[in-house]
């Protein structure tokens, strides 16, 4: 067949089984998605507990946006399914994540919210 001619039958030929390439499908059990839910309650606790708390200024914020980065990380990678995906989907995600708290940090800076007077 000469490279300018075109198949027109579909190719039923199924790839090798033993290539390295080929994708194995994970899929966490009920019981690791449960322990991931409680774990983001419990930071969601904290996070409650910290807005209570007698924290002000930077320590406060910096102790919100740790939490916040856990629970993103647990969120975009379990429930999402990037843990267990191509690398390429989870730079994409941590590279909005980094735009996001970025925009969100500048934002506060132009508000005062970090101002020591």
């Amino acid at each position: 067949m000469s490279s300018t001619e075109h198949r027109t039958e579909p190719d039923t030929a199924a790839p090798p089984r033993d290539t390295p390439s080929q994708h194995v499908a994970y899929h966490p059990s009920a019981r690791e998605y449960i322990r991931v839910g409680l774990l983001l309650v419990a930071l969601t606790s904290i996070e409650v507990m910290l807005s209570y708390s007698s924290l002000t200024g930077v320590k406060l914020i910096a102790s919100l946006f740790l939490c916040t980065i856990i629970k993103f990380v647990l969120v975009v990678g379990y429930f999402m399914h990037l843990k267990f995906d191509n690398g390429r989907f989870s730079r994409v995600f941590a590279l909005g994540a980094i735009g996001a708290f970025t925009l969100y940090a500048v934002v506060l800076l132009m508000f005062g919210v970090w101002r020591t007077s």
